[in-house]
């Protein structure tokens, strides 16, 4: 892959890469017609990073297609599939590359090391696709925060562009997760979405001196409609190092109101980006 790469680079060709777990879906495929509109060459790698996975998470029976990908690829018009082995990507590694602070919040509390993972793989994949541009879904806010603050704490010569969640018609974030969910668990699973709403109208309102009193609210509502569903976080915070924000009422500037929740046995996550002025 570095060869090819090495090759478009000297032509003054434009790379992006799109980095997955495989099992596509629309919302990888809105993030490589993003790719493919502003570069020349696209790259998806595909790979289902053991390094991000804690113990008993479900990196055995994540879910894998690749004949399925590779239909979803050549569709979109991609111009190269990464699809390494576990052996080429770690293969008697010694190196971890870890961002402090950020990490140890939301997700990072629930999967000690996970964010490590991600990292790792990331910057090893801008090695070997030596992109210009990495494309990235929303839905993973705290993934994207870790991964700029990598990308520029180590200079590396690339770009990230962080795109639209891409959701079901119910509002639920696509995810390849999602796939474990039966009908009903779907239908259900879109109050996680209203939940994030209502937490925004909140905040707008600017009736709230702090989150707490918000987070109380939407645990409430949660248990009123869903008492199946498990929240396991509600955070308002910032939308750059993730830090809570104390002082709502005077705060101006983005907003991220991230969640994650196990619906039946499934853990999903989600968040919104929006302006307080």
């Amino acid at each position: 892959m570095q060869d090819i790469s090495d090759y478009y680079r000297c032509t003054g060709k434009k790379t992006a890469l799109v980095p997955t777990m495989g099992f596509l879906h629309k919302g990888h495929v809105s993030l490589i017609k993003k790719a493919k509109e502003n570069n020349d060459i696209t790259v998806v790698s595909i790979f289902v990073n053991p390094m991000q996975f804690g113990v008993n998470e479900d990196f055995d029976k994540y879910p894998r297609d690749f004949k399925k990908d590779y239909d979803i690829c050549k569709e979109a018009g991609v111009d190269y599939i990464f699809n390494p082995e576990i052996y080429e990507m770690y293969n008697k590694s010694l190196t971890e590359v870890t961002v402090k602070e950020i990490t140890g919040r939301l997700e990072g509390k629930f999967r000690p090391g996970h964010f490590t993972g991600v990292a790792t793989v990331v910057l090893k994949l801008i090695n070997a696709v030596k992109p210009h541009n990495i494309y990235l879904g929303q839905k993973d806010a705290q993934q994207n925060a870790v991964l700029k603050k990598m990308v520029s704490d180590l200079n590396a010569d690339v770009i990230i562009n962080i795109c639209e969640t891409v959701r079901e018609e119910n509002g639920l974030a696509m995810s390849s997760r999602n796939s474990y969910l039966t009908p009903e668990q779907k239908s259900n699973a879109s109050i996680l979405y209203f939940l994030l709403n209502e937490g925004r109208k909140r905040v707008l309102e600017n009736n709230f001196e702090d989150t707490e009193a918000i987070k109380v609210e939407i645990s409430v509502l949660l248990k009123q409609k869903h008492p199946d569903i498990e929240l396991q976080y509600y955070e308002i915070t910032d939308n750059d190092r993730l830090d809570n924000i104390s002082d709502l009422k005077n705060y101006k500037g983005e907003v991220l109101i991230s969640l994650a929740a196990k619906v039946g046995s499934t853990r999903l996550i989600d968040n919104i980006v929006f302006i307080k002025q």
